[in-house]
């Protein structure tokens, strides 16, 4: 039914997919700004061929002599605008998409044959270790070895020009072997994989529920209701509004998003400029801050509140404080810099052009509201909180679904294009690196670490903040999956001060460098800022900026302040 529906509908929008579908094309699918899309040259060709065809015909068939001259016009101007022109190239592009003419200049067919025997070579000498009677005798070694092979892997995705999502598939899948070979029983590894895989679920599903919310929200343009109300072009202003802002977005959708929307927007408020950097890494310190102190603001955040580590209400009072100060202590620092102290520039409104989707703030509002309801939905049931993303999907999915219905047109606004545009690899990472770390915890190595780690390094406060600096470097998802298989809930409660800190930690420390969080990566590929030009001008605020939170964060500990909320006398969710 849904499929005819389209089908029948397609002539009247069938102009406006293709132009649609050209400019994605446009935007993403290339290598370099001085480099031609591939996508868009050869759907350009492609309809240009199919303009000149179409003219022939018209011309063969003895089209009106008053209509003709105008329909080529307007042919050659639906051309025009279809067709991108020659190296133009979004900031965020693809490294795995390469022009024609450079991949045929560099297309090597022997070197790929080499690779290609390298790889199977690998694959091959691998399924011979696994089977070999020395894995079964020192399961530990062979795991450590799998472990630290495939996370070089995943940190030098680039160099390799291996996917990470593939790398920690196939990095979790091997160090499961090794785990079935070295356990007791194939029934013991069986049953500790099912216990591994429920957990891991509940997390994946939790954040593709959570990416789709968001991705329709900002399908619907739903997001200039915040952004709109940015006006200021005064620089050390600027700099504070868009931080705090940020802040607050990121406490509520995850750093990633929050990352892409805001820097998006600067580009619009600021001309290009050392500032606009400036401002692109305020958002990236900021975003980290503002999802660390909610458990649907990150990732990690989320794997700690719903394995129990951490509540909603503590984890809101304990660490708003420090989220605060580890912004605001970089923001301070930033506003007596140069570039900080200049005059306004200013800059042509693109934000006019672009305009709301039909009923975008009902959808903004449910959305929202949906992704708020989950804590309250986790402390009025008692089911994971997974359960509450998938019903406030389920529930925008319906109301996407009645508010557009019969208009074709707009099937990019429903949830089905949402899910095609959702970063799915991100979560197959999320679940690759999840069942990798949850096999050296049913080993007992994350524990045997755990013992080491406590025996010469004592200090809990020490331990997470070294963690949080670790972070910077590591992607922070596998080291808190790795930490909260080092501890358990009997060594530290739920709430203690070790998990606020290690939630603090992991969630801030990666901003003192641009590749220790998704958000900093983002900003890296949208802005084309380099690593040593972060480490040079952002990096020394960011650390100082941690550092005060840490010490906020002990401070407040250790004086018994909390945040006087009434979120708190709220009696659902005390327990939450």
């Amino acid at each position: 039914m849904a499929s005819f529906s389209i089908g029948a509908h397609l002539p009247q929008s069938h102009h406006q997919f293709k132009k649609r579908s050209l400019g994605f094309f446009s935007q993403t699918q290339c290598l370099a700004p001085s480099q031609t899309c591939l996508g868009s040259s050869l759907r350009g060709s492609r309809l240009l061929g199919n303009g000149m065809l179409a003219r022939a015909e018209e011309k063969a068939r003895g089209s009106g002599s008053g209509q003709q001259p105008k329909a080529q016009s307007k042919s050659e101007k639906e051309l025009q605008e279809l067709t991108p022109s020659s190296g133009s190239c979004d900031p965020l592009c693809s490294l795995d998409e390469t022009s024609s003419s450079d991949f045929e200049a560099s297309y090597k067919p022997k070197t790929d044959f080499l690779k290609a025997i390298a790889v199977f070579a690998a694959a091959a000498a691998g399924a011979v270790a696994i089977n070999h009677s020395w894995v079964a005798a020192n399961q530990d070694v062979a795991m450590a070895l799998l472990f630290g092979i495939g996370y070089a892997g995943i940190i030098f995705e680039e160099s390799l020009a291996f996917n990470k999502s593939g790398v920690g598939l196939i990095m979790a899948v091997s160090l499961w072997i090794v785990r079935s070979i070295g356990a007791p029983s194939t029934d013991i590894a069986v049953s500790e994989l099912q216990h591994a895989s429920t957990e891991v679920s509940e997390i994946v599903f939790f954040l593709l529920g959570a990416m789709t919310i968001v991705e329709i929200v900002d399908s619907h343009q739903g997001f200039k209701l915040v952004t709109d109300n940015i006006t200021t072009r005064k620089p050390r202003t600027l700099l504070w509004v868009v931080g705090f802002v940020t802040f607050f977005l990121s406490s509520i959708l995850d750093n990633l998003t929050s990352t892409i929307v805001m820097v998006s927007l600067l580009r619009k408020l600021v001309p290009p400029s050392e500032f606009r950097k400036i401002l692109g890494g305020v958002v990236v310190i900021a975003a980290n801050a503002g999802g660390a102190w909610t458990p649907i603001g990150d990732v990690t955040t989320t794997m700690l509140w719903i394995h129990g580590q951490i509540s909603t209400v503590e984890t809101m009072k304990g660490l708003f404080i420090p989220s605060f100060v580890s912004l605001a202590v970089p923001l301070a620092l930033l506003s007596l810099t140069s570039e900080a102290s200049g005059t306004g520039q200013d800059s042509s409104n693109v934000m006019a052009s672009e305009q709301m989707a039909p009923r975008g703030q009902l959808v903004f509002s449910v959305g929202i509201g949906a992704l708020i309801f989950v804590p309250v939905f986790k402390s009025l049931t008692g089911l994971p909180p997974y359960m509450g993303m998938l019903l406030g999907l389920g529930v925008l999915w319906v109301l996407t679904d009645a508010i557009h219905f019969g208009e074709s047109e707009r099937q990019r606004l429903k949830v089905p294009q949402a899910l095609s545009r959702i970063d799915t690899q991100g979560a197959l990472f999320f679940l690759g690196i999840l069942l990798s770390v949850s096999s050296l915890e049913a080993a007992g190595i994350l524990r045997e670490l755990a013992n080491y780690l406590d025996a010469h390094i004592p200090n809990i406060e020490l331990i997470a903040s070294s963690i949080g600096v670790v972070s910077a470097i590591i992607d922070n998802v596998p080291l808190v999956a790795a930490t909260m298989g080092m501890y358990d809930l009997t060594s530290f409660p739920q709430d203690s001060e070790f998990w606020q800190l290690i939630a603090y930690c992991a969630g801030t420390g990666g901003s003192m460098l641009v590749i220790g969080s998704a958000a900093g990566v983002a900003f890296m590929g949208m802005e084309k800022v380099d690593f040593f030009w972060y480490l040079r001008k952002v990096s020394g605020f960011a650390f100082a900026g941690y550092a005060a939170g840490i010490a906020a964060y002990l401070a407040v500990h250790n004086l018994h302040i909390s945040l006087p909320t009434t979120v708190a006398q709220v009696p659902f969710l005390s327990g939450s």
